[in-house]
């Protein structure tokens, strides 16, 4: 997993609460050969009129020319809620996503996320309030996600902290997966495992 520090991006305000897995990846995109290919069915009944992928949804935001290229996403209250599916948080890296901003995750979309690179970040009400605000208002903004800092900076000078809990800020600063997180502890459990069988051999 790729390490993550720092980051700088357009950002781009999804203003839609209780957002779930479902509608971040429809269901009939989990039938994809490959992940890489389960960008192009982000959102798709909001980017596509009808899910059809010859009509875009000039009302949605991912749609409008000044968002294009946005890799920081901030997004509304509970996102990630529904089911527990992987793909969600694929879905949004294959696309080009590194950082959502939002007031709440739901727990298996946050645990997925920091388990493939995606970092989500958790500010008040208030502070994603005047983020959302900023962007919508200045074409064109980047926000700096700095983890050390636990900051997020706008290209326009804000500045917001944004919480994190230990262990996730480690994981994501050093690129571990849970694989790679049990590994650290590598020599510990072999030197267990040899004391438990001297001292239990029937145990095999």
């Amino acid at each position: 997993m790729e390490p993550f520090t720092t980051f700088t991006a357009l950002a781009v305000p999804l203003a839609r609460v209780n957002v779930d897995t479902d509608q971040i990846i429809p269901k009939q995109f989990l039938k994809l050969a490959s992940r890489e290919t389960l960008g192009e069915g982000l959102f798709n009944d909001w980017r596509y009129v009808g899910g059809d992928w010859t009509r875009p949804d000039p009302g949605f935001v991912l749609n409008q020319p000044r968002y294009r290229g946005a890799r920081v996403l901030v997004a509304g209250d509970n996102f990630g809620c529904g089911s527990s599916r992987e793909t969600a948080p694929w879905a949004l890296m294959e696309y080009g996503f590194r950082c959502v901003i939002s007031t709440s995750f739901a727990d298996i979309f946050y645990n997925n996320s920091i388990k493939n690179g995606l970092l989500p970040a958790i500010v008040s009400a208030d502070e994603l309030a005047k983020l959302m605000r900023e962007v919508e208002a200045n074409e064109g903004l980047e926000i700096t996600a700095d983890l050390p800092a636990q900051t997020l900076r706008t290209s326009t000078g804000l500045e917001f902290p944004f919480r994190i809990e230990p262990h996730v800020k480690h994981s994501l600063l050093k690129g571990l997966d849970d694989i790679a997180v049990i590994l650290q502890f590598e020599e510990q459990i072999a030197a267990f495992e040899r004391r438990s069988k001297a001292a239990f051999p029937w145990l095999g």
